[in-house]
């Protein structure tokens, strides 16, 4: 229930209508980064253990990058069966690729698969939900070593804005309770997404 919440929690921040300036954009991204900390320091949310519960002071995240605030086509995949995508644990949620994202940075062209749960689909105020789990090269660095995952909502056209800014960790990177979506390997990134947040202190 709690991953449920930091979704729809994340999600409240402005996804679609996206304003041209970028001022506006780094505070969407401010924004959805409080938040993210606000719900880590409430008792009643927060998936974090005890004594770090204690000492928590906020996410450490790199310094807003608007280079990673990207506009991507949205290629569907209407043929694509369910599947049952790996976790940590046991647990198998059922997942359908919905479409590839494909997008520019810099010179280089990325694309990274997006799902929606078919079970969250059919849940009211989910029915839109799309689930990115990415990894790139910062892995295992600077960032948490099981990759990070974003949130977004089907667009109405063709396009959808990515903020990696706005990216978090699994609850698995703070707590050996829950079961997390594995990143799938086609969504691992051969670059460096310096933006979102990084791996979490003292890990």
């Amino acid at each position: 229930m709690i991953r449920l919440f930091l979704a729809l929690l994340i999600l409240s921040t402005p996804l679609l209508a996206q304003p041209d300036d970028i001022n506006d954009r780094i505070r969407f991204a401010l924004e959805a980064q409080a938040e993210l900390d606000s719900s880590y320091a409430n008792a009643d949310e927060s998936p974090l253990e005890k004594d770090d519960f204690e000492h928590f002071d906020g996410h450490p995240y790199f310094p807003i990058d608007t280079t990673w605030m990207v506009w991507a086509e949205v290629i569907l995949t209407p043929d694509s069966v369910p599947f049952e995508m790996a976790t940590t644990t046991s647990r198998k949620p059922v997942y359908r690729q919905y479409a590839i994202l494909r997008f520019t940075h810099g010179d280089t062209t990325l694309d990274l698969a997006v799902y929606q749960s078919q079970r969250l689909m059919t849940k009211e105020g989910y029915e839109d939900y799309l689930f990115l789990p990415f990894g790139d090269m910062t892995n295992g660095f600077k960032s948490y070593g099981g990759g990070r995952y974003l949130d977004l909502r089907i667009p109405e056209g063709d396009s959808i804005y990515i903020d990696f800014n706005r990216s978090y960790n699994p609850y698995c990177a703070y707590s050996g309770r829950y079961s997390c979506p594995k990143v799938p390997l086609r969504n691992i990134l051969p670059v460096s997404i310096t933006a979102g947040v990084q791996a979490p202190k003292g890990h």
